[in-house]
């Protein structure tokens, strides 16, 4: 009989990569996951620590840690590995780290054999997405970022709070780099599928107080806000990577904000960044081209040549 098991091996066990892992584990996403470290016993902790929860939840799924060889037969790859940030750093700031990281990895994960699917969440996210589909050779559809994954959602969150209604009515999307450059595609959103502007316009006292621009300015700060507090985040990352990874194994063809490579949207090729794509079995079946206004192309075009300086230090070349 053949085999349909579900298998994500999961890079870096740090509190993303196992916070990753646990989301995995009580929402019955997948069958099997494996955890590679190089920290070997860390990995090994997290593994027992996870099958310990089978008594708990619906379904049993199987955890092992282990080396490179695991990457063998899995579905997805899930790569948290990276130079967190130091005190002053942004995203962008830890790149050199991050990329030294990813050129130890890719080529072990490539020479066990595997052939399915990366999900990067390592930062700045964009850029190393787009240098593990430099150094995997994959097509690019099979190498996904978070992306802005979790941006439009705090941005969600904090609209939802002014508006007083839930977030998964709210729709939403901020574009670009993961980072500070990021910006949001208001001229789309809506709420239960009337446009953003109209609530607006018919509840002027309601909303008179509504600053855009700040909810914005507060999205781009929300992960530092956490950071500032508990050292890292990494529950609603952790989330947010499980989001795609459901949607990739249920082939939902869900529309995510995530880090894609460009070949042509948004007039650009060569350059990742995060942008709505539809997500499936195969990875990123399509990018959905939004028709941006003048403000907002202006800055995606910003954020797009920010990205590309700072990938033209690692010797990525558009």
């Amino acid at each position: 009989m053949a085999s349909n098991q579900r298998k994500v091996a999961i890079i870096g066990t740090g509190l993303v990569g196992s916070s990753i892992a646990y989301c995995l584990v009580n929402q019955g996403v997948c069958d099997e996951i494996a955890l590679i470290d190089i920290n070997r016993e860390r990995a090994v902790g997290e593994a027992m620590d996870l099958t310990h929860c089978a008594d708990f939840t619906p379904w049993r799924t199987y955890v092992q840690a282990g080396g490179y060889e695991l990457c063998a037969d899995a579905d997805v790859v899930v790569i948290t590995a990276g130079g967190p940030p130091k005190a002053g750093q942004t995203r962008l700031d830890t790149l050199g780290a991050s990329a030294k990281i990813i050129e130890s990895i890719i080529p072990e994960v490539m020479k066990s054999g595997f052939d399915g699917l990366f999900v990067i969440a390592s930062n700045p996210v964009d850029i190393i997405t787009h240098y593990t589909w430099t150094l995997c050779g994959l097509p690019r559809s099979r190498v996904i970022g978070t992306g802005t994954t979790i941006d439009s959602s705090r941005l969600k969150t904090l609209l939802s709070e002014t508006i007083q209604t839930d977030p998964r009515s709210i729709h939403v999307y901020t574009l670009g780099e993961h980072g500070d450059s990021q910006f949001a595609a208001w001229s789309h959103a809506t709420i239960g599928g009337k446009p953003l502007q109209h609530v607006i316009a018919d509840n002027p006292t309601r909303f008179s107080n509504l600053d855009l621009d700040e909810l914005v300015e507060k999205t781009k700060k929300a992960g530092w806000e956490i950071y500032n507090r508990k050292g890292t985040t990494y529950y609603g990352i952790a989330n947010a990577a499980v989001y795609i990874i459901r949607s990739i194994f249920n082939d939902d063809q869900k529309i995510i904000p995530v880090s894609s490579v460009l070949d042509g949207e948004y007039g650009y090729t060569g350059v990742t960044a995060g942008v709505p794509a539809i997500i499936g079995r195969a990875g990123i079946r399509e990018v959905v081209q939004l028709h941006l206004s003048t403000e907002e192309q202006q800055k995606f075009d910003h954020s797009v040549s920010l990205l590309k300086q700072y990938m033209s230090s690692i010797g990525l070349e558009s």
